[in-house]
């Protein structure tokens, strides 16, 4: 019985006795019934005192000790008698009174003034509430995304500011290249872009490229030489047309036309040309400051660095990886729903997810559902997003509930009631001003609460947080 004092046996309490009279001399032994007596003491002291089976014994040496008339004794038998039953009442009774200060009888607690005083305790019904039917499928979390950052340049690595479980943030910079060769080919870039605009007459420094090819000195100097000639030809052929001027002078004037003409489209093409080639430079410094840009190596996405792939000093080609880096809030949970119960999964269902060895559940929605059934192993796939709270981690093996039906119902407690030891779960109700210890049969958990297949019933009083409250002990309700 819980909180009962412990057995005492009366085969020490016998020894105890014999080693009162330890030492005295025999002369008559003499044996003694203690079995009956220790039965009655037990009752009276309130004190569990175990007796072996069959008649204990124990020897009373008929010694007078110094200083102690004799014939008291030898006249009188019934006094060395009496003088054994005193010492065994005396060991049992020290016995039974410190039984009683360190174990109070049937477990209640007692007072000062050795009244039990009802335990303060809060409390909470048993309730019915909705649940939901649920699709039990175990399966895996995964990173929402995963990405392998690499170099967009070639170069040798000269820092890495992340490792092996780093947080980062998207456009953090993660990494870096000596710069030196990309910086000159900038200055490079910028150079022959300065020599190209200057060739079209354009300022060195200037940002507008844009010029109208007639208006270059070049152009303009060929359309200046192209008109004289036209108006000579023109001259000319109304002097052939009169007959003033021969015929071979015209040809003269007019073949100097053909040449300016010529040499006009030249200017024109020419013009054209540099305008390509100025093109050409902005779109060469355009590349070399992006090239410098690219030493820099940025996050793409707001996560944590799986894996680091380099090391500050390596040589890495273009493309070379750097780091991994996954999302993980919120992860994807990846399920196989058998194929009898596929027809009740749907869109935007909610997921109670459990890990082995973490007591918190994490909530889900079905984000996710393919299209057909796999021919191979005739299960559905399904994948819900589920938040983290930094305590899940990808590719942990993980227990999901699929709520399909919201309206289905179940007996709960809240986690807190639940007692459990040795693998027996338990609750304590309060019956009649007591407290009650009752072996539950345990099924669904939620977030908050627990559901109780058998065991108690929908209504009763149930402790919360009942410490080491024992069955049986006057309980008051807060």
């Amino acid at each position: 019985m819980a909180g009962s004092s412990p057995p005492l046996n009366a085969q020490v309490v016998c020894c105890q006795v014999q080693d009162f009279f330890h030492g005295f001399q025999a002369n008559v032994l003499r044996r003694v019934r203690v079995k009956q007596f220790v039965k009655h003491a037990s009752k009276n002291l309130q004190c569990n005192l175990s007796m072996p089976e069959g008649v204990l014994t124990f020897s009373v040496l008929n010694y007078v000790p110094p200083g102690i008339k004799s014939e008291m004794f030898l006249s009188h038998p019934s006094n060395l008698w009496r003088l054994a039953l005193l010492c065994l009442a005396a060991t049992l009774l020290v016995s039974a009174t410190a039984c009683k200060s360190d174990y109070p009888a049937s477990g209640k607690a007692a007072s000062a003034d050795g009244k039990s005083q009802p335990r303060q305790v809060k409390t909470v019904k048993v309730a019915e509430i909705p649940v939901g039917e649920m699709v039990t499928v175990n399966g895996n979390l995964a990173a929402y995304d995963q990405t392998t950052v690499g170099m967009k340049v070639p170069g040798r690595l000269e820092t890495i500011s992340v490792d092996l479980g780093s947080v980062v943030r998207k456009g953090q910079v993660i990494a870096q290249l000596e710069q030196q060769d990309y910086k000159l080919r900038v200055q490079q870039a910028e150079a022959g872009l300065a020599q190209a605009r200057a060739r079209l007459g354009l300022s060195p420094d200037g940002a507008d490229d844009r010029v109208t090819a007639e208006e270059t000195g070049t152009v303009r100097q060929a359309k200046a030489v192209l008109e004289d000639a036209k108006l000579k030809r023109d001259r000319a052929a109304k002097l052939v047309e009169q007959g003033i001027t021969p015929r071979a002078e015209y040809d003269t004037v007019d073949s100097e036309y053909k040449v300016a003409l010529s040499r006009y489209q030249d200017g024109l093409e020419e013009i054209r040309n540099r305008q390509g080639l100025l093109a050409q430079r902005r779109s060469e410094l355009a590349l070399a400051k992006q090239q410098l840009a690219d030493t820099f190596v940025y996050s793409p996405l707001d996560g944590v660095v799986q894996e680091k792939k380099a090391s500050a000093g390596e040589y890495l080609a273009a493309g070379a990886p750097v780091v991994s880096v996954v999302r993980i809030d919120p992860l994807r949970l990846r399920v196989d729903v058998p194929e009898r119960e596929a027809h009740s999964i749907r869109m935007g269902q909610s997921v109670r997810v459990t890990l082995e060895g973490d007591p918190d559940s994490y909530l889900g929605y079905i984000k996710r559902l393919s299209p057909t059934i796999s021919e191979q192993n005739r299960v559905l796939s399904v994948e819900a997003d589920v938040r983290n709270n930094g305590r899940l981690r990808p590719g942990a093996f993980v227990k999901a509930e699929i709520v399909t039906n919201q309206t289905n119902t179940a007996v709960t407690v809240p986690p807190t009631a639940l007692v459990t030891f040795a693998g027996i779960d338990k609750v304590i109700i309060v019956e009649n001003g007591k407290a009650l210890e009752k072996t539950v049969t345990v099924g669904r958990r939620g977030t908050d609460w627990i559901e109780i297949k058998a065991g108690i019933n929908v209504g009763q009083t149930v402790v919360v947080d009942p410490g080491n409250l024992q069955s049986g002990q006057a309980v008051a309700e807060q």
